[in-house]
C-alpha cells in the first residue's frame, strides 16, 4: 500500500473528500516526524511504538580499500511492532 492508496481508502469509508484525506494523513505523519525530531516517542497501541535510538562514533573501515574512516554519531528512527500487528501478521502462516 502506498500513501495515496492509504489516502483514497481514508476517503472512501470517511466520505469526505481525496484532499481532506490527504490532509489528515499528512497532518498524521507530520506529527510523528516532529515528535521524532524532537526524540519523544510515539505510541499507536496495537501497532507499534516509533523511537529514535542514539549511536555514539565509532572508527569504521571503508570495505572497498579497507581503510580506516571516523564514523560519526548519530540517531536513527526505529519501529517495534506492538502484539497484535505481530500476531496479525503471523496469523497468515498457519
Amino acid at each position: 500500500m502506498t500513501k495515496a492508496d492509504l489516502i483514497d481508502v481514508v476517503a472512501a469509508r470517511t466520505k469526505v473528500t481525496r484532499d481532506r484525506a490527504a490532509l489528515v494523513v499528512n497532518t498524521v505523519f507530520e506529527q510523528i516526524m516532529e515528535a521524532m525530531k524532537k526524540s519523544e516517542r510515539v505510541e499507536i497501541r496495537n501497532f507499534g511504538n516509533f523511537t529514535i535510538r542514539k549511536y555514539g562514533s565509532y572508527t569504521g573501515r571503508n570495505p572497498k580499500t579497507g581503510e580506516k574512516v571516523h564514523v560519526s554519531p548519530k540517531r536513527m528512527p526505529f519501529f517495534k511492532v506492538g502484539l497484535e500487528l505481530k500476531q496479525l501478521a503471523n496469523q497468515r502462516l498457519k
